[in-house]
């Protein structure tokens, strides 16, 4: 299909979803606004819930009224209510039925999350977060083929959920979307939906490489690491140099749940044309949260306002004196400020009440409200006071491949705590288990070399000394911590990793820091199993 011929259905596409273009600059201009607006609404709908009318609903006037009804919540504290929809009963905690949940891995005393997915959460969050990134794009973009040629997806799995005797289903949200995504949508989708729901993330990729390879594909989406893998399974499938040989059409990866930086520079390898867009999108399971509305980006995300959520935040500095049920210290959109990290807090049309994701957010503009995610509330190291978040790791081991001409697979660090050692105290330090692809720091490879290893740890440890006054301050003589460690693996090893986790494909992401060395053991045993 030519340029002209793309560009005609692009501009019709375009006029038919101008609707979404329209929310997009009310998010930009009319954000306070829309916000009251969606906790009305949240409040009409929750007065007909069990939740609702045990908290009175009835008598709630103002979010003054509503943060003293309702407490701060985690998944553990909605647990119950969530056990009690899974086992079929209604209108617990949204005033619509569910029947379907995402299944997600997260921080709490059960081993999966299941969040409720209702009728608004689903099309008025999701699809309608997605929908208003898509025109966005388009709009920005007038060639684009995304409306004229395949996406591809890679998506996860659903199931018959345990507790219900079959009538309401969990998995990805990426599968629950897949099965409730319209026909139309479906005709500009590979693989097709059967294969897209395939169990098995080692199978499904094998029948996604038969399949999809043989279809006009401009566009993917998801967890970068996952596509990672996939797309060199496209290369090895078809002999190809790189992905533009495959699909000459390529101009745009929507990526989220984990940072992009690391693996920026090897996508750009994989995909080398000046034409391909990366944009990022802020989409948990939770709901549709934000979404990069520049085709340059750098700037932050744009936060989705009139899509059936209402936030609040919570500056990280406060976190545990909110915890403790001082809301004062808990603004809405309006009391944000920029350069601070914020912990997040969301009530939503799929019933969640006043619920911390656990995502911590840093906004870069206030107008428009923009955000770029900056960590987790329990994804950070500080053993020593270094308070290293994601975000300062992210930015420097991106700052440390690019100096050194890396590229970096994956990743994981954990503290090595300080132990006594006669009447001496020995310093702690950080460890980073890390998958390199180049054959000087591949333990397997004949090439080796310990010397480059350690060179790149002093170069990374002075990265993040430059991100992080306080892990500068701990890395100063005499002080808590000496030099970063590394432990290099060989690649395919955090896929492997995961694997025997039952962590493949899907929602599931990499635990890039943790508070002790038990994924780094993990690892290191893996490793020495393949040696």
């Amino acid at each position: 299909m030519g340029k002209k011929t793309a560009r005609i259905i692009n501009k019709a596409v375009l006029a038919w979803g101008k609707g979404f273009l329209k929310e997009v600059e009310k998010s930009r201009t009319h954000a306070p606004e829309l916000q009251q607006s969606v906790f009305k609404r949240l409040m009409e709908g929750g007065r007909q819930t069990l939740f609702g009318k045990e908290r009175g609903f009835d008598s709630i006037n103002s979010l003054s009224d509503f943060q003293s009804r309702v407490k701060l919540s985690k998944y553990d504290d909605i647990a119950p209510y969530i056990t009690r929809i899974r086992s079929g009963e209604d209108y617990v905690l949204w005033n619509q039925k569910v029947r379907w949940f995402a299944k997600s891995s997260g921080t709490s005393s059960d081993k999966s999350k299941y969040i409720p997915i209702t009728k608004d959460s689903l099309y008025g969050t999701h699809f309608k977060g997605m929908k208003m990134m898509l025109f966005n794009y388009a709009h920005l973009n007038p060639d684009s083929r995304i409306f004229s040629s395949y996406a591809l997806t890679l998506g996860g799995s659903v199931a018959p959920d345990q507790l219900s005797g079959g009538n309401v289903f969990d998995g990805d949200l990426s599968a629950v979307m897949l099965r409730n995504s319209p026909v139309a949508v479906e005709l500009l989708r590979t693989p097709c939906r059967k294969t897209a729901l395939v169990a098995d993330f080692a199978t499904k990729v094998d029948l996604i490489c038969k399949e999809s390879t043989k279809k006009n594909v401009s566009n993917f989406s998801g967890v970068p690491s996952w596509n990672l893998v996939l797309m060199n399974k496209i290369l090895e499938y078809t002999g190809k140099s790189n992905l533009l040989e495959v699909w000459p059409d390529m101009e745009l990866f929507m990526h989220g749940g984990i940072s992009f930086e690391p693996y920026r520079e090897i996508y750009k390898k994989l995909i080398p044309s000046d034409q391909m867009h990366y944009l990022e999108n802020y989409n948990a399971s939770e709901g549709y949260f934000a979404f990069q509305d520049t085709l340059e980006g750098g700037d932050g995300m744009l936060l989705t306002v009139n899509n059936g959520i209402f936030y609040e935040f919570i500056p990280f500095s406060k976190f545990g004196e909110a915890l403790d049920g001082d809301n004062s210290c808990i603004v809405p959109l309006e009391g944000v400020q920029t350069g601070i990290d914020y912990a997040i807090v969301i009530s939503t049309v799929g019933g969640l009440w006043r619920y911390m994701p656990e995502d911590l957010v840093r906004f870069t503009s206030v107008n428009p409200y923009k955000l770029i995610v900056t960590g987790r509330t329990k994804m950070f190291i500080n053993a020593f006071g270094e308070e290293l978040m994601i975000n300062n790791a992210e930015q420097a081991i991106a700052a440390a491949s690019a100096k050194c001409g890396l590229e970096i697979t994956d990743y994981t660090a954990a503290p090595e705590f300080m132990n006594v050692e006669g009447s001496a105290m020995a310093q702690g330090c950080h460890v980073w288990a890390i998958e390199f692809s180049d054959s000087l720091r591949n333990p397997e490879s004949p090439e080796f070399s310990q010397k480059a290893v350690d060179e790149f740890a002093e170069i990374l440890d002075k990265e993040i000394q430059k991100v992080n006054s306080d892990y500068e301050a701990k890395r100063s003589p005499g002080s808590t911590m000496s030099n970063l460690k590394i432990l290099p693996l060989s690649p395919g090893t955090f896929y492997k990793w995961m694997d025997s986790r039952g962590k493949t494909g899907g929602q599931n992401k990499i635990p890039r820091l943790w508070k002790d060395q038990k994924y780094i053991n993990q690892l290191k045993q893996l490793a020495s199993a393949q040696k």
